[in-house]
């Protein structure tokens, strides 16, 4: 029998960061950027793994440390911008290194407002939702995936589920009027690496926002594939789009005890379980990429 080392990475991860970039008289209006950045590394590491030699490991340390440095050394710009930085230094500045894997989420901070006015510099955070993105760079060129996750939506009606067999352990009731929500995770990969970031989250944000609330669903799967094909036919610079959509059942209560009626009006939101529907998107013509 022969043991051999498989395939390996390291980096670091979790590296918390707030960035304040200051402007206006005496520095007095500020932008913050509020990022997780993690870093992985894969390359020539065989030694250390098997003999304790570290001369091919860049410490996780000196990634930590490459971290806060770029984001001092110049502006961050959008977090795409910054991962591919980061992820072009070490895949080209260490010959051990062989592909480098910079992934970024964002937490979104709105200016608090005082008497009407933007404070400038006090800020609230803007719920839940995360923006994404992985970033992974070779020698020869660099794949961009941008996202959102925490993305939560809800229709109150325009959502249906109905046609769907039944055995003896099927006691769902099929609806023609139902609540639909969901919490959406959603990644896509772009076929260039020279875009303006912020149009292009926005923009494709926007698309799976507004394909949510104006499809009719006959079924979470047939709105996740809406959501991701009005991406695609808008923005002609995504390649493909993977979501993952939680269904956030919300149950009609039974009132008639109560002697009163409910006409879709009180439900119960489960907290779980959920169900979870999965799906990639893909133009037919998609250039291939490194794994996401």
């Amino acid at each position: 029998m022969t043991i051999r080392l498989g395939e390996n990475q390291y980096g670091k991860a979790e590296t918390h960061m707030v960035r304040v970039t200051k402007s206006g008289p005496f520095g007095s209006v500020h932008e913050i950027k509020d990022v997780n950045v993690s870093i992985a590394l894969v390359g020539d590491f065989a030694g250390s793994h098997l003999t304790g030699d570290n001369s091919n490991i860049v410490p996780t340390d000196t990634q930590k440390n490459t971290i806060y440095a770029f984001a001092k050394d110049e502006p961050m710009g959008e977090i795409e911008q910054f991962a591919l930085r980061l992820a072009r230094h070490f895949a080209h500045d260490f010959p051990a290194v062989q592909r480098a894997r910079v992934s970024i989420e964002e937490h979104p901070w709105g200016r608090i407002e005082v008497e009407g006015k933007a404070h400038p510099h006090s800020f609230i955070r803007a719920g839940s939702e995360k923006r994404l993105v992985t970033v992974t760079c070779t020698r020869e060129r660099a794949w961009v995936v941008s996202g959102v996750s925490d993305l939560y939506l809800l229709k109150s009606t325009g959502s249906e589920f109905a046609g769907f067999p039944r055995d003896q352990y099927t006691t769902l009731p099929e609806t023609h009027d139902r609540v639909l929500a969901t919490a959406v995770l959603a990644r896509w990969r772009y076929s260039t690496e020279e875009l303006d970031w912020a149009d292009a989250f926005a923009g494709t944000r926007r698309q799976l926002i507004e394909a949510f609330a104006s499809k009719h669903s006959l079924a979470l799967q047939q709105t996740l594939y809406a959501m991701g094909e009005a991406a695609l036919q808008a923005r002609p610079e995504i390649a493909e789009i993977r979501l993952s959509m939680e269904n956030k059942h919300h149950y009609l209560v039974d009132l008639s005890p109560f002697g009163l009626g409910n006409e879709n009006e009180v439900f119960y939101a489960s907290d779980r379980p959920n169900g979870l529907i999965e799906g990639t998107v893909t133009r037919d013509d998609a250039p291939a990429a490194a794994a996401w």
